[in-house]
């Protein structure tokens, strides 16, 4: 298989399915941020932490990719006329949204009580968890946009709402078990 392939020479890439686009459009975006957060997930799970979690992430990079394969599919080749699936595209399933409900709910029962926003920060890997957190939210903030113009499985934004949130909490445990200060945002008076 050859890396390059040149068709995107001009400024265009395909979409699975086929069809070309300019490589700036919305969908593009989408997923290349998607993929962004994954590399940057990658840098994460690099970290020195618990296998636990390094295990978890490389299930998420996994869910990353797959929804990476649906923000890359035409919408109109992905269906036949008669309503069924044309291409064989993985899927996000609740089971993968719930799987982070209970990752963070595990989290946070060693948590201390959230009584304010946090600066991210204080250790290395808890930057990075931070810096993953924001480039999930673009993820998601560019796939609503998508959505908008045309429609996909919606299980996509539910995914990444959770993911950014599953990573704020990481950051939180990360910094407990770095013992890094945490430190409380508290707006100064004016």
């Amino acid at each position: 298989m050859k890396i390059y392939t040149k068709t995107g020479d001009k400024g265009t890439t395909a979409l699975f399915g086929g069809t070309r686009v300019p490589k700036h459009h919305i969908r593009i975006e989408s997923y290349g941020t998607v993929d962004e957060l994954n590399s940057y997930i990658g840098l994460l799970r690099d970290q020195d932490i618990e296998d636990h979690l390094q295990q978890n992430l490389i299930k998420i990079q996994d869910r990353l990719f797959t929804i990476g394969s649906v923000l890359a599919t035409d919408p109109e080749k992905a269906v036949l006329k008669n309503g069924k699936q044309r291409l064989s595209i993985p899927k996000i399933s609740a089971e993968d949204i719930e799987f982070l409900e209970k990752e963070m709910d595990k989290m946070n029962e060693e948590l201390p009580e959230m009584t304010h926003f946090v600066l991210p920060g204080g250790h290395q890997s808890v930057s990075f968890c931070h810096i993953a957190r924001c480039v999930c939210r673009r993820a998601e903030r560019l796939a609503t946009a998508l959505y908008e113009i045309e429609a996909f499985d919606d299980t996509v934004l539910q995914y990444l709402n959770r993911l950014s949130d599953y990573l704020f909490v990481l950051a939180r445990k990360l910094t407990k078990y770095f013992q890094a200060e945490e430190i409380k945002w508290v707006p100064e008076k004016s």
